[in-house]
């Protein structure tokens, strides 16, 4: 079985350069790939185009590469909790995509699956519309997506094997699933990493076929954005 390991982060990281397409999972700060975040910001890699539900919070996830202005455009479904991602977008600084979030999630489908394009209802009439071919299907209209193009996909997952298997936990499956092996090439940071054949395959969410290196991140700090607690009665 081919082995997919490497050593750490910074050989997971291998290869990305300034102005590549890079995808990040994660839902929020929920399942984010914080060591490679964190790589990313130390390598320096600027002109980066990122492909992410969200950007983080102003000093967390994507929040940190937003401060050293190493993106240069980012292409999200929201702007989320992150002050630094508005500022930047309404100055002009920052070159944004907004995307409905069920389309981004399938136009990194799209992608994983080696489908070019697709059509759906999702924006039609507005101006996610704009200058894109439609059609009308049953009597509804629609508009044509392209599935993304990207250089690297970045996953967390929960567990994964030497292989490449991943598992998910939670909502953490938000968007790492859809993005692995839709891009040139997947790197999946795991809490946990175990030798080939020891995950249970009825549990495994992505197959090791999508996914070309995996290394056990550390030190995973899992913050909330918003934390609220009950009032005592």
């Amino acid at each position: 079985m081919i082995s997919r390991k490497v050593n750490n982060v910074k050989e997971a990281l291998e290869g990305i350069q300034d102005g590549q397409t890079i995808m990040l999972g994660g839902f929020g700060l929920c399942g984010i790939p914080e060591n490679s975040i964190a790589e990313l910001v130390n390598k320096n890699v600027t002109n980066l185009t990122c492909i992410s539900n969200n950007a983080g919070v102003d000093d967390f996830g994507l929040g940190l590469l937003l401060q050293k202005r190493q993106i240069k455009k980012m292409i999200s479904s929201y702007v989320g909790e992150n002050a630094e991602f508005e500022r930047q977008m309404l100055s002009g600084e920052l070159d944004v995509e907004l995307t409905p979030q069920g389309t981004l999630a399938e136009k990194c489908r799209a992608a994983q699956a080696g489908i070019p394009a697709f059509f759906t209802p999702a924006g039609f009439g507005t101006e996610v519309a704009e200058g894109k071919e439609t059609r009308e299907f049953n009597g509804k209209m629609h508009v044509m997506e392209l599935a993304y193009k990207a250089d690297f996909s970045i996953v967390k997952a929960w567990k994964g094997d030497e292989a490449g298997n991943l598992i998910f936990k939670g909502t953490a499956r938000n968007f790492n699933a859809c993005m692995a092996g839709a891009a040139k090439i997947t790197i999946a940071e795991v809490e946990e990493l175990v030798p080939a054949g020891t995950l249970n395959p009825n549990e495994i969410h992505i197959p090791g076929i999508m996914v070309n290196r995996i290394f056990q991140g550390e030190k995973f700090e899992k913050r909330i954005e918003q934390r609220t607690v009950r009032q005592r009665s």
